[in-house]
């Protein structure tokens, strides 16, 4: 049975409308979400109300509220899978000084729902909430090396975005490395989505062994050597180990 509330569901379409592209107005919000205007107006009028959006009173365009917010820090003690990662975290950019990440997947991307940035002044672009595709990226690929294989056929289906030289394109070649992938249990990515950039990523399991997250270490390729390298993987194997346990995964005995 469907038991979805369709006025909440376009509510919501809006919302999320203007978080892709802050500063719309009425008449493309209305086109955006499939709604009239009058009832884009209604919606956004509420929406507004409750803190949820703000109203530029010369553009008339319109912008994320302070609720949101709200509701992020939130999440951030609530969410079983922040309250355990959060101090990880921590501890991870302190051992290694480079970019530590948690990403989830969302549908058929990728979304940043944890984030420590390196201390130092040579840093890779990280934002907490940033979305990316799945075929590129330490985290990203990992995630899709353990997704279900309807997902895996869709983004190896294409179109393969290239962000770089290195970037896998051929739907085929991807499926030969997500193979690896999940044979070797850890992901190593040299400047696939960005140049001259590293990303190295360990899978974190539920209680029933899905992965549900990636946990990755990312900086300048220039700063990682192959003692490094290897001393990453551990480290993160082991880290999202223990994440992992804390959600009630336990390892079958070999």
């Amino acid at each position: 049975m469907d038991y979805t509330i369709a006025a909440v569901d376009r509510a919501l379409a809006l919302l999320e409308a203007v978080a892709d592209h802050p500063g719309t107005g009425l008449s493309e919000l209305a086109r955006l979400t499939g709604s009239t205007k009058s009832l884009a107006f209604r919606m956004a009028s509420t929406l507004e109300a409750r803190g949820y959006l703000l109203k530029d009173e010369e553009t008339r365009g319109y912008t994320l509220g302070h609720k949101p917010l709200l509701l992020a820090e939130k999440m951030q003690h609530q969410l079983p899978l922040l309250r355990v990662a959060n101090p990880v975290l921590d501890d991870l950019v302190a051992r290694t000084r480079e970019n530590v990440s948690l990403l989830v997947r969302d549908g058929l991307q990728s979304v940043c729902v944890g984030i420590r940035q390196s201390p130092q002044p040579i840093r890779l672009y990280a934002e907490l909430g940033r979305q990316g595709p799945l075929h590129v990226g330490g985290g990203p690929k990992l995630l899709l090396a353990f997704a279900p294989e309807e997902v895996q056929a869709a983004v190896a289906a294409g179109p393969l975005e290239r962000f770089t030289p290195e970037t896998i394109t051929d739907g085929e070649r991807l499926r030969d490395v997500l193979e690896r992938i999940r044979a070797q249990g850890y992901n190593v990515s040299h400047g696939d989505q960005d140049a001259g950039a590293f990303s190295i990523a360990a899978p974190v399991r539920d209680h029933l062994g899905r992965v549900i997250a990636s946990l990755s270490v990312a900086g300048p390729q220039s700063r990682l050597t192959d003692d490094l390298e290897r001393l990453y993987v551990r480290m993160l194997l082991n880290t999202a180990g223990e994440v992992s346990a804390r959600l009630g995964w336990r390892e079958a005995a070999a």
